[in-house]
């Protein structure tokens, strides 16, 4: 279906509010998401305590005690029916360095095999093209980042690791993501990148932000070492 004609709303228990806006991954749903983060934010509802983007929703925190579910609906519905005057600011792309394969990348060659072509394909292909970071979630900093080229698509693990290293590069289906700090996780390992991808001591902590792009390009083990090196 994709972008619904009109949003549906969910109560999610007593102080929380999904507004779902379409039914896949998609950059049409995923901007509406934006706008109506952003505009939300900027009306500054006095009884809303957080708002939560995602691909394809909006999660909405609030207080109950300030304002009713009925009088919140509304007002977010008003604020929908002017969401294309709701600016998105310019995208950023930032580039990430990957030292793939190895110890670094534990699943390439097995990508590799799955998709019928070389390692160094898989490389060009997944360092071919910017990604739309959809949104940020699973762990602090976590990019969600698509689409990957068809010729790249991969399931997740069978079996997840328990421990994923931090700055871990991954795909699963059309998604590329990295690890943000170590976890257990599903996802195809090809590389790892040296970049801090959040810091809470930095203002705003994650280094990647939703609606931004991200490029990846290869590096050497060397080069991987020197630059963690030069950041200690």
């Amino acid at each position: 279906m994709g972008l619904y004609p009109k949003t549906i709303f969910y109560p999610m228990g007593d102080r929380g509010f999904l507004l779902e806006f379409g039914d896949e991954i998609s950059r049409e749903i995923n901007e509406k998401v934006r706008r109506m983060a952003l505009a939300v934010q900027a009306e500054a509802i006095e009884s809303v305590i957080e708002s939560v983007p995602t691909y394809r929703s909006l999660l909405i925190i609030y207080n109950p005690v300030i304002l009713s579910i009925e009088d919140l609906k509304k007002r977010l519905k008003k604020i929908e029916g002017g969401l294309q005057t709701t600016p998105l600011p310019e995208p950023k792309l930032t580039h990430i360095p990957v030292v793939y394969g190895g110890i670094y990348g534990p699943d390439l060659e097995e990508v590799a095999m799955y998709q019928q072509i070389s390692p160094e394909e898989v490389i060009q292909l997944h360092c071919s093209k910017p990604y739309l970071i959809y949104m940020i979630g699973f762990m602090p900093g976590f990019p969600y980042m698509g689409e990957l080229p068809q010729a790249l698509a991969t399931p997740r693990l069978k079996t997840p690791r328990l421990i994923v290293p931090k700055g871990s590069v991954g795909i699963a289906q059309r998604q590329t993501g990295i690890y943000s700090m170590e976890s257990p996780g599903g996802w195809q390992i090809l590389g790892r990148t040296p970049v801090e991808l959040f810091d809470p001591e930095k203002d705003p902590p994650a280094l990647l932000q939703m609606g931004d792009f991200v490029q990846f390009y290869q590096i050497s083990e060397k080069e991987f070492h020197d630059w963690n090196s030069q950041s200690a």
